[in-house]
């Protein structure tokens, strides 16, 4: 079983993060620039919490507030939940799951080593079925 570190060394561990003090615009801007659903927020160079699409949509636009006037900080989610490196997939499938959430930043110690999302995991468990596959299909075709 692969961990979330095997993800990382395949995709990177950029982490794309605002200042607290930022706008929503600021930070949608930022996702969009960046192709991601998630930015890590900081407040003086500590992690204090992430904003996503999800919070952008009911923060923001259900509740009538505008993006260019709010500051990241009023709307993000600050109950992080993290992982480390040699967590597993099915744990972060799991956490996922029960927290409803599609981001999941990874803290090796106190340092932020990288951020995994639902589709990371999800495209790393289907390449490793596939080799599975390959592989009892070759056992039982007399190849491996």
């Amino acid at each position: 079983m692969e961990t979330v570190s095997d993800i990382l060394e395949a995709k990177g561990n950029r982490v794309h993060g605002i200042r607290k003090t930022a706008t929503v615009f600021e930070a949608v801007e930022s996702m969009s620039r960046h192709n991601v659903g998630a930015l890590v927020v900081t407040d003086e160079d500590q992690i204090c919490g992430i904003i996503t699409e999800r919070d952008y949509l009911r923060r923001v636009v259900l509740l009538g507030r505008t993006s260019r006037t709010t500051s990241v900080g009023e709307v993000m989610s600050t109950k992080l939940v993290c992982v480390d490196p040699s967590s597993s997939l099915d744990h972060c499938m799991q956490l996922m799951t029960n927290r409803r959430i599609r981001h999941l930043p990874v803290l090796s110690g106190d340092r932020l080593a990288g951020i995994v999302s639902i589709g990371d995991i999800v495209k790393t468990m289907i390449r490793e079925q596939a080799s599975h596959i390959q592989h009892l299909t070759d056992y039982i075709q007399g190849r491996a």
